[in-house]
């Protein structure tokens, strides 16, 4: 077997970036949630051989079968990393690697991952850290490590792999590192982000960005 699949963990609509609240309402947050997973799928689909979705909630799956990628119902009570492990479990007898991806970095579109999903055909373990300290991809064999998605589970992926013998090698890109989780990160998308659907609905909400010299480095406003 010489397939890749890729595996999106995606958690309810309903609770789609609450730490985005008040700036967006929550029909805006689901919205803005199913256009970056709409950026992840379509540039994961051209790279890799197949694309599963893994949710418990109906109504991710459901836009999960518009997006044509296959779906698996996540086992009632699991958290994202036993999710993923189940997700990886039924991956593990139909290809040899996986790529787990968030289902928030759409700036994921504006980069070449061919070359990535290439490499990770002869290497055991690849890892894209995200901007704070958190694991944004990972190309690793089905179960290879228990996962440590949550906080900083950078380090503790790369010290998972080394205690399994494994050589961790780092792919380290400002597209793939960027989640969506605060306002700042919405005034990076509208900066980087030309050509995505997630750019395109940002534009829709009339939301606008300003550099700014205080404690933050970008001013995110609506008109």
């Amino acid at each position: 077997m010489d397939e890749i699949y890729g595996i999106i963990p995606v958690s309810k609509f309903s609770n789609a970036k609450t730490r985005l609240s008040p700036f967006l309402d929550l029909e805006e947050r689901e919205k803005l949630l199913k256009a970056m997973l709409k950026d992840v799928v379509s540039t994961l689909k051209p790279v890799v051989d197949e694309v599963i979705i893994i949710s418990a909630d109906k109504d991710v799956l459901e836009y999960a079968n518009d997006l044509e990628v296959l779906t698996l119902v996540e086992n009632e009570g699991l958290y994202l990393n036993t999710a993923i492990a189940q997700a990886m479990d039924w991956c593990r007898h139909k290809t040899e690697k996986v790529i787990i991806i968030p289902s928030d970095i759409p700036l994921i579109a504006k980069t070449n991952l061919q070359p990535l999903i290439e490499s990770a055909k002869a290497l055991d373990f690849i890892i894209c850290p995200s901007k704070g300290g958190g694991t944004n991809g990972l190309l690793i064999n089905p179960l290879a490590i228990d996962m440590k998605f949550g906080d900083f589970s950078f380090m503790k992926h790369i010290n998972e792999a080394k205690n399994k013998g494994l050589d961790p090698i780092v792919y380290d890109s400002f597209y793939i590192s960027l989640d969506v989780n605060i306002t700042e990160d919405i005034g990076e998308i509208m900066i980087h982000g030309d050509g995505t659907k997630t750019k395109n609905y940002l534009n829709s909400l009339n939301i606008e960005v300003e550099s700014i010299h205080g404690t933050e480095r970008l001013k995110i406003t609506r008109k």
